[in-house]
């Protein structure tokens, strides 16, 4: 069996493998197994596997480090010609953004929580609605015929009878 030149397009293979084990007596040679060791016979025993082929992708690279231009020295901060360190500046701006960030996060937990309480209250609305709807339906649809109906079928009745009569 050969090695595939390129993968497949789909990332799917559907080569297996079977991979035998037998345990040899201690008198037996293990530099050199014969065929005939993986011989399925009464009181010998083969153990077998199936291994079946599985492409991945390779694993995405790290994203990157600035690194010193000598290994084992840590970054320093550097030094402003108002004495003052661009770490400190960072660190302002960093806290800055991390109340903004604490702000919207309250906020947008507020609109989460008065969304849910208009969902739940829209849902009782509903479930009201569609019962009062049911009572509406029922009162007019009464089962059977209307008294109109057989009123008019009577009356249809004795005009028929008359003329048949005369």
């Amino acid at each position: 069996m050969q090695a595939q030149k390129e993968m497949p397009p789909d990332m799917q293979c559907k080569d297996k493998f079977l991979v035998q084990s037998v345990i040899l007596p201690d008198e037996a040679d293990h530099t050199v197994v014969a065929a005939d060791a993986f011989d399925k016979e009464p009181g010998k025993e083969v153990f077998e596997k199936k291994l079946k082929v599985m492409y991945l992708s390779p694993p995405q690279p790290p994203s990157p480090v600035l690194e010193s231009a000598e290994e084992g020295v840590s970054p320093r901060p550097s030094l402003t010609l108002d004495g003052g360190s661009e770490s400190a500046n960072d660190i302002a701006t960093w806290k800055a953004q991390l109340s903004e960030a604490h702000t919207s996060i309250a906020r947008l937990t507020d609109e989460k929580e008065t969304a849910l309480q208009r969902n739940k209250q829209l849902q009782t609305e509903l479930t009201t609605l569609s019962a009062k709807t049911n009572l509406n339906t029922r009162v007019k649809t009464s089962a059977g015929f209307s008294l109109l109906y057989f009123l008019i079928i009577g009356l249809l009745g004795i005009i028929i009878g008359y003329f048949l009569r005369s």
